[in-house]
């Protein structure tokens, strides 16, 4: 199966690769990598009439946040410029309206609802329910019954929202879009009154506050004319499209979001491929040794905007051996950087003199090499029918120990207002389910977690009893087990020949061609 992938622009070339490989083990042709914010423009210009306009794509989804500059016109879309924040979400906002929820609760009750995973999760979902409603309405309820229990019974999370509170909790969330947006129309050349609209992407661009943030930043309204949730993906469509025959008199023109080089004498970051240079691209450059007699050098590529290179993201080093001994600065090394359209680097340094070279295809962190991709499809193959059993034992384990935990803690939270007879058909019920896990028998756990939910019945009614709420919806077996029957977040085991220097920075020439 052919697929284009999109990711954020701000993505740098090991989160591409990795992104790629990801691909590939799912069994799927990666045909091209693409910039979400391109995506997007080319759903927002495709089929439109043949008009220049200059756009903005500020794309704030779950998790990152792009703003890419483009020229439309004829067909051609062309990235001017890309800025952005890999660690800016929706996600934060949520994390805002937990934090509030979390800290609101213990100045009435004194429980500290981190220290309950399940809690955690349930304040998770309403944060977000509560964000997706306050984008059409003025204030939100959030509500949730049992969220914990302490000696004198059930407690209820209960608050009103306003959308008011709510923007003044994320307004340094907000806040954080626009100076990228500013550095983004700068690297172009453009200011704010140049750009004809402003394209919105990603669920996260529907509060409000954002649209606002967006109206001051460029001075006009957003465009409205496109589904946020939707528009990468058309825009993928097309550009699989194009890459099929299919879509004609389309050309898309891509930048790479972040500056490449090679560090040189003293630490210094040399940049051979500026941010922004559209893609894909080739550049060439002549350096020399550092030392005299000097047989190798040491190529050490770098992605970044910083002035030394240990302050800048490491790609990957290679040795270039056997230059013949002659003094500093006489032989001549052509260094050569290629960003293929996927934004993928390649990096190769010849010895002009000898005609010796040694070549990089810039891996992701993981270091996947073809052959070790091609291995682990083939493993995900022959082990798929293991794989599957051992997902399905460990998440039965996880509901095991989850119900055990919220059993067991409804129990203490009661303490003598439980009848013993019935506390002790559950702690034996406890203590055959712990036997069962114990054992690793996946279908004695089932049945034996059964048993024990059943048994715990008894324990919800006289929760409901001492809250005087018996009946009320939405509630499992015990005061804590809202979420018994959930999956528990998983919990993994603690994880128990010459001299090389760098070269010297001395420039003999320049090639700078694009593919």
């Amino acid at each position: 199966t052919e697929a284009v992938i999109t990711v954020p622009a701000y993505f740098n070339d090991a989160q591409r690769q990795a992104t790629k490989d990801a691909g590939k083990i799912a069994g799927l042709e990666v045909k091209r990598i693409v910039n979400e914010p391109t995506a997007a423009s080319l759903a927002y210009g495709f089929n439109k009439d043949n008009k220049e306009e200059k756009i903005a794509v500020y794309d704030l989804g779950g998790g990152t946040f792009d703003i890419s500059i483009l020229e439309l016109g004829d067909g051609v879309f062309e990235v001017k410029s890309t800025n952005g924040d890999t660690h800016l979400g929706g996600d934060n906002f949520d994390q805002k309206v937990i934090d509030w929820l979390v800290e609101s609760f213990k100045n009435d009750y004194g429980i500290d609802l981190t220290q309950d995973r399940m809690a955690l999760q349930r304040l998770k979902e309403a944060a977000e329910k509560a964000k997706i409603e306050l984008s059409s309405t003025q204030s939100t309820e959030v509500n949730l019954p049992f969220i914990t229990a302490d000696a004198t019974g059930p407690k209820h999370l209960q608050y009103t929202l306003t959308r008011a509170k709510f923007e003044q909790m994320v307004g340094g969330l907000v806040e954080g879009t626009k100076d990228p947006c500013i550095k983004a129309l700068k690297d172009a050349g453009l200011s704010a009154s140049d750009i004809d609209e402003v394209v919105l992407v990603g669920g996260s661009t529907r509060i409000p506050a954002v649209q606002e943030a967006v109206k001051e930043i460029f001075g006009k309204e957003p465009h409205k004319g496109v589904n946020p949730d939707e528009v990468v993906a058309m825009g993928a469509a097309i550009q699989g499209g194009i890459l099929g025959g299919d879509v004609k008199d389309v050309l898309l023109l891509d930048v790479t979001p972040l500056s490449l080089g090679i560090e040189t004498l003293g630490g210094v970051f040399t940049k051979l491929i500026e941010r922004n240079t559209t893609i894909p691209t080739r550049k060439s450059q002549i350096f020399s040794t550092a030392a005299d007699n000097q047989t190798a050098v040491s190529v050490h590529v770098l992605q970044g905007e910083r002035e030394m290179a240990s302050q800048n993201r490491t790609l990957g080093r290679f040795d270039l051996v056997g230059i013949p001994a002659a003094p500093r600065g006489v032989p001549q090394i052509e260094v050569t950087f290629d960003i293929d359209a996927n934004g993928i680097v390649h990096v190769s340094a010849k010895d002009l003199g000898t005609g010796k070279e040694q070549k990089i295809r810039i891996e992701s962190s993981s270091g996947l090499s073809e052959n070790e991709i091609e291995k682990m499809v083939k493993e995900a193959e022959l082990h798929a029918e293991e794989d599957r059993k051992e997902k399905e034992k460990v998440e039965t384990m996880n509901e095991a120990d989850t119900l055990i935990y919220s059993t067991e803690k409804s129990l203490k939270d009661l303490g003598d207002k439980f009848p013993a007879d019935e506390k002790q058909k559950i702690e034996a019920a406890i203590a055959d389910l712990k036997k069962a896990v114990e054992s690793g028998n996946v279908e004695e756990v089932k049945a034996k977690k059964e048993a024990l939910t059943q048994a715990s019945h008894k324990l919800a009614e006289e929760l409901y009893k001492n809250t005087g709420a018996q009946g009320a919806p939405g509630t499992g077996p015990g005061a804590a087990s809202a979420a018994a029957g959930g999956e528990a977040p998983s919990g993994g085991e603690e994880p128990k020949s010459g001299s090389v220097e760098d070269v010297d920075y001395e420039v003999v020439d320049d090639d700078d061609s694009s593919n």
